[in-house]
């Protein structure tokens, strides 16, 4: 150990190009993961933000807040469900909305929610024609006090505040009563007109301790299958595009890896083939191929830690130099932590392909061979 430890203080130049590679890795790594999180949480934030245990559709909707409708009496059933807490409706609008002094043509597409149960970062609901607005918006020129007006019949909506990292569907996101959300749906979507007190779906709040997703199925056989109940988490997933982008993702991240532990692998192979007169020297004089193998150990976490650091440095200034809005980029410190172990899992077990090389080193033969 003290001897490969003296080795990257002394001799740092034999380890710059896996350090180099292994910093382009860690970036690549973190900047893919940024992109997916970047994505989700574009297209799935405003859900997950629900204060609630499960989202109920109707069971023909395919879990689409667009095709689903739950009228007055399915609602005051699923109320009155055993393990139910609280019951808040919620539907949704994707219109495009004109700004005070914008262009004609220059449109902000919104997602405009109607809720009754407040999600996390939102207030109450606003009063009659007025939203709280995703600060994405504000690239747009919506922001605290403009009058927007929404859908082709331009019905107006008044921002009176603001809420951050809530999207739908990769727009914006306004949030307002369950009246104006209502009525601008009828007004501008007349095909997809919702009648008094129907919501596209319900957020339902289980009773402390209560299984959630026994919950779920004591609601579904309430209404006689007329709903489909899910976690929000599966709510989530079942947003289009979701399971195929992190699907995606999450392959080109697996792929990432491996050729990390294929660097790492090969490096230490090659310096196991140059160092086998000394490690002949040093098993003749007592060490083990443990010791040994051990030293390897060390410099391939200590080389992969320095190139983690270099490609969290990147990643961390390219999430500043980002201008919000343009690309779906966030860097979480969950991604950054997953990155650094999964390169670490790659180096030490990239490490393991030189053990049975130190194994077999003779110190007789190692040492002969190299007079």
């Amino acid at each position: 150990m003290r001897i490969a430890w003296l080795e990257l203080r002394r001799r740092p130049s034999r380890f710059v190009t896996a350090t180099a590679i292994l910093a382009l890795l860690a970036t690549l790594l973190m900047l893919l993961g940024g992109l997916l999180d970047g994505l989700l949480s574009g297209s799935t934030s405003a859900v997950a933000a629900q204060r609630g245990d499960l989202l109920v559709f109707s069971s023909t909707a395919e879990k689409s807040f667009v095709r689903s409708r739950i009228p007055p009496v399915q609602r005051a059933t699923v109320a009155q469900v055993p393990g139910v807490a609280e019951v808040g409706g919620i539907g949704v609008a994707q219109l495009a909305a004109r700004v005070p002094g914008k262009g004609p043509r220059d449109l902000a597409d919104v997602a405009l929610f109607g809720y009754e149960l407040a999600p996390k970062g939102v207030p109450s609901p606003p009063g009659p024609g007025e939203a709280y607005a995703d600060s994405s918006l504000e690239r747009k020129g919506v922001r605290t006090g403009v009058t927007i007006e929404v859908g082709p019949a331009r019905t107006p909506v008044k921002i009176v505040g603001t809420v951050n990292g809530l999207s739908y569907s990769d727009q914006g996101t306004l949030w307002s009563s369950a009246d104006t959300w209502r009525m601008t749906i009828n007004a501008n979507l007349p095909e997809a007109g919702v009648g008094p007190g129907v919501f596209q779906a319900l957020v339902v709040r289980v009773d402390p301790g209560a299984d959630a997703t026994a919950v779920a199925g004591r609601i579904d056989r309430a209404t006689g299958g007329a709903t489909e109940s899910l976690t929000v988490s599966n709510a989530v997933d079942a947003i289009p595009g979701v399971s195929q982008q992190r699907s995606t993702f999450n392959q080109i991240i697996g792929v990432t890896v491996v050729i990390a532990v294929v660097v790492v692998a090969l490096f230490f192979a090659l310096l196991t083939v140059e160092r086998t007169v000394l490690y002949g020297v040093l098993k003749a004089l007592g060490a083990t191929s443990g010791t040994l193998f051990g030293g390897v150990v060390l410099q391939g976490v200590v080389v992969t830690a320095i190139a983690t650091a270099v490609g969290a440095g990147i990643a961390l200034l390219l999430a500043a130099v980002i201008p919000p809005g343009t690309i779906p980029y966030t860097l979480l410190a969950s991604r950054v932590l997953s990155s650094s172990l999964f390169l670490l899992f790659a180096a030490i077990f990239g490490c393991v392909f030189s053990l049975r090389r130190v194994l077999r080193i003779d110190p007789a033969s190692a040492i002969g061979g190299g007079q």
